[in-house]
Order: structure tokens, then sequence, then C-alpha cells
């Protein structure tokens, strides 16, 4: 590599850990009561988009109440950027299916992680977010102190679609080196 390639490279990862405040694992836990796209099941997969991220599971084969339990990891930049779920049904010779999509912010979750709440007992509910017209959200979201760490358990009601929510947990990796929160 020479002089200048790696300076640039330097510069551009340098750029990109001064605008990182963290890293947001996303588990994407279960679907429930999915659509139906093939003939008596789906072939779910679910996919996860922030800004120019995009993020995908493994396809669970003829389940709509499939169990993932699979961990996403998003660079967050910008806290204020919604973040777009879509759960799709694989199909091997055509187009995979749309199974309904849902969005939601990390706004109130990151507000909760500047609180620095250190010391508290596991479980303490730090604050509730109600499940409303403006949000996907299907019951009332918890986010709380839970073994030492911020986590926001969400139950996302998919839109565009007759049926199905999908259960997804938040949780905050903190990066040495990046601008942090």
């Amino acid at each position: 590599m020479t002089d200048i390639a790696t300076t640039e490279a330097r510069a551009s990862s340098s750029s990109l850990m001064d605008s990182l405040l963290g890293l947001l694992r996303i588990r994407v836990k279960r679907g429930v009561n999915l659509a139906v796209r093939d003939v008596r099941s789906s072939d779910p997969y679910v996919v996860v988009k922030m800004g120019k991220q995009k993020l995908k599971t493994r396809v669970i084969k003829k389940d709509v109440n499939p169990e993932w339990n699979e961990d996403l990891t998003l660079s967050v930049t910008d806290p204020n950027l919604p973040i777009k779920l879509t759960v799709y049904d694989h199909d091997t010779f055509s187009m995979d299916d749309k199974m309904g999509d849902a969005e939601f912010d990390i706004k109130a979750y990151i507000e909760a992680l500047k609180m620095n709440l250190e010391g508290l007992p596991s479980g303490t509910i730090i604050t509730r977010i109600q499940s409303s017209r403006q949000n996907c959200l299907s019951e009332e979201s918890c986010i709380m102190w839970s073994e030492g760490k911020v986590i926001q358990d969400l139950c996302l009601r998919l839109r565009n679609v007759e049926c199905g929510e999908v259960e997804v947990q938040l949780q905050w990796i903190d990066l040495p080196g990046c601008k942090g929160l």
C-alpha cells in the first residue's frame, strides 16, 4: 500500500470512529402469527435497515411462528434515524413476498442510556413507551436495567399485511475509540 493510500484509509476509518456513537445489537427473537404467503405456510426472514445499513436473519422454513433468536448489529451514527424492519417470505423460483413491515425509533432508548444508571437493581424499569398510532408497538415497551445493561424489548405489529408481529430486543454496545453518547 502506498503512503497516500494508507493515510486515506486511516482518515476514513478515523472519521467513521469520530461519528460512530456505538453499536446497537438487535436480537430478532421471533415472529408471531405471520401471514401465510405459500400454500399453507411461509418461509420467513427479517431484513433490518438503518440509513444505508441492511442486515438480515436466516430463513426459517414453513413456519408462521418462527424463532430466530438471532443478533444483528448496526453501527449508530445518528440516533434520529428510524430503524425499518421488513419480513419476507423466501421463494426459490420467484421474487420473495413481503410479509409486512414495522418502523421504530431509538431516541427514548438512547436517552435512557445517557442516564448513567450504574448500581440499579436488575429488572428496574427506566421508562415505558405506550403503543400508539404513531409507532408500531403492539403493546407497551419497557426500557429496563438488566444485569448491568440497558435493554428494551419491543413487540412490533407489522403494517401493510393482514396479521403478524415480530419481537425484538435492543442492547447497546460501547466501542472503545468511538465518539460514544
